[in-house]
């Protein structure tokens, strides 16, 4: 029993090493050379072998010695052909998945990275602007200066730390509510214990300095240039409060009543108060000279003739806000709606009337998180999620287990096959639902299903929420000669739109449906073409001094987490569900940040003043 004990016990601690090792893994930082990762992936099958089998035992390690050598500039392209083939050998002759895996993972690379191999043995060296690079700023999609404002919040100077944000980014408080935090993916703090929350400190800095009470840098003198920008959501107004900063006039149209698309009218108040996107907008237009035309629609208030005649520029930020519906019989049922156009009639102010009804939702992205919880919120008596795949489940965490908090039922593995309606009022009377089984994964690393011997399910429903995706209104553009392509608008990377002299586009209406922070993103790209479209390269200067980076003790501490109301106080109203974190949540969770803007990586891409 005693040599027992001791095993168990040696177990235990490989676990905690390999939890570890783990978090080493999931901080890899971006830029680093793909060839070296290959390299340390191989390691790991390496030392997996039992080594009963020579072509696990003695191949891997060959065909580690040829990799190291590429990466050592000491190989050439026969080094290749003999790497591949002892892979092939491998892969075929290994008795277990240790060989077998190891080799494919070397064979993956040579697809997945075959420039990068011609590079080391052409030349000696990775591809040009392969380095690694601040993990946080480089995968925020706006690139914003993440340890910067850190470190002003930790100063308490929150209007400052405002200021940093709003340099790549003028929508701080809706990101700090709602953004998906990419920036904390590859967070290397991850080394230590957990990322840091930078969502949860970007919140704590404008809920301590509001957007609209800090200033704007100053505009730079007037261009006598003006720009049009079709659509105010979040890429039409960061396009047009960098246009204005840089001098330029900007008239902005857009079809509904109030700025924001959707950030507004497609995201729950309960997630973000509209007063609080208010103030983001707000400061966006003081930014310079912009003018609002609200309850304006291109085509029918205006043509796209007299905005490409009346302006020297145009960009088309026209999100994605119609919903999708699947074509099948009876999608045209009462009591069907795209989950777009259900949380546009809730926050328009014309929600349906659900109390006690019986709900079910197709899908399981965050759209259709909140559709579910909204639902909740109109007094559904349930509501059932159902998705085909587990992989479908694509919602943040968070927001799943919110919806699970509140009551929200799911069931995964059951594609939907069709919609049974009343036949005299045409309203929804049920679903019905395929039992699947789950099959191989596919090329891209996602699970496949198949049809399951079970007969279909007939799930009985009031309401249909369908949450599958949505769509941008081109129709009017396309009529006009705007280049479309299966509903999107097609332009390349600088956002200009093919063959339309000083047309620009960007956002959901060209990548398809995104997060809000793409869509800031790609207003930012715009306006800083359009500027050189113009003849300009302006600068915006105006963020504050970064603190100096001290030395991190790199002590193992506890991440502080975005607290939330009870689920049972929530889920009766429409009110906030996040609580701010207190001073010493702040300060602490600040102090953790590791400053890898000085520590630890490459190099910040351009410098703090690009």
């Amino acid at each position: 029993m005693q040599k027992l004990a001791k095993k168990g016990n040696m177990n235990d601690r490989i676990d905690v090493i390999l939890r570890k090792f783990r978090s080493r893994m999931t901080s890899y930082p971006p830029g680093m050379c793909p060839l070296a990762l290959y390299r340390s992936l191989l390691h790991i099958s390496m030392n997996q072998s039992c080594g009963k089998c020579v072509p696990c035992r003695d191949g891997l390690g060959e065909v580690d010695y040829y990799l190291k050598s590429i990466l050592n500039g000491d190989a050439n392209e026969g080094t290749l052909e003999l790497m591949k083939e002892k892979c092939l050998m491998i892969a075929r002759t290994a008795d277990c998945a240790v060989g077998v895996v190891g080799a494919n993972l070397i064979l993956d690379s040579l697809v997945e990275f075959a420039d990068e191999y011609e590079s080391h043995i052409k030349n000696r060296k990775c591809v040009e602007n392969v380095i690694q690079t601040v993990p946080c700023i480089t995968l925020c999609p706006a690139h914003v200066d993440v340890p910067g404002y850190i470190s002003l919040i930790r100063e308490e100077r929150y209007a400052d730390a405002v200021k940093v944000i709003r340099d790549k980014n003028p929508f701080p408080t809706a990101c700090a509510f709602v953004c998906e935090h990419p920036c904390e993916k590859k967070c290397r703090r991850t080394l230590v214990d957990a990322p840091i929350n930078i969502r949860g400190l970007k919140k704590y800095a404008v809920d301590n300095a509001n957007a609209d009470t800090v200033d704007n840098p100053a505009a730079n003198v007037k261009t006598g240039k003006k720009i049009a920008v079709v659509g105010a959501g979040p890429s039409g107004m960061t396009c047009a409060y960098y246009l204005a900063l840089m001098g330029h006039t900007v008239d902005v149209y857009e079809e509904h009543e109030k700025a924001g698309g959707m950030l507004r009218y497609g995201i729950p108040e309960y997630r973000l108060p509209k007063e609080r996107l208010d103030q983001d907008i707000s400061s966006i237009i003081k930014a310079g000279d912009i003018t609002m035309h609200y309850d304006t629609k291109i085509g029918r208030d205006i043509t796209f003739g007299e905005l490409r005649r009346s302006h020297d520029a145009i960009f088309l930020g026209l999100g994605a806000q119609l919903g999708n519906l699947m074509p099948m019989e009876n999608s045209d049922a009462k009591n069907v709606i795209a989950a777009a156009d259900f949380l546009q009639l809730v926050a328009s102010g014309n929600a349906p009337e659900l109390k006690g009804k019986k709900v079910a939702l197709i899908g399981g992205g965050n759209v259709a998180m909140d559709a579910a919880r909204t639902a909740v919120r109109l007094g559904a008596g349930s509501i059932h999620v159902f998705t085909r795949k587990r992989d479908d489940y694509t919602a943040l965490a968070e927001e799943m287990e919110g919806a699970m908090q509140e009551g929200v039922r799911f069931r995964t593995l059951l594609s939907f096959l069709h919609i049974e309606a009343d036949k005299e009022t045409n309203e929804v009377r049920s679903v019905w639902l395929q039992p699947e089984i789950v099959a191989e994964y596919d090329e891209y690393g996602m699970m496949t299903t198949e049809d399951s011997s079970e007969y279909p399910y007939r799930f009985t429903c009031d309401y249909l929420i369908i949450a599958v995706g949505q769509r941008s209104d081109v129709a009017d553009f396309e009529k006009v000669g705007v280049p479309v392509n299966r509903g999107r608008i097609l332009a390349d990377e600088t956002c200009m739109v093919s063959d339309m002299e000083g047309v620009f586009s960007g956002g959901d209406c060209v990548t398809g449906p995104s997060t809000a922070i793409n869509a800031i993103a790609a207003g930012q790209v715009a306006a800083a073409n359009i500027d050189e479209y113009l003849g300009y390269h302006h600068k915006i200067i105006g963020k504050p001094d970064i603190p100096p980076a001290y030395p991190n003790p790199c002590v193992a501490t506890g991440r502080a987490e975005i607290e939330e109301k009870d689920p049972f106080e929530r889920k009766d109203n429409f009110d906030h569900v996040e609580l701010s974190m207190t001073f010493e949540e702040a300060m602490r969770e600040a102090g953790r940040c590791l400053r890898c803007d000085h520590y630890g990586c490459g190099a910040m891409e351009g410098g703090r003043g690009e």
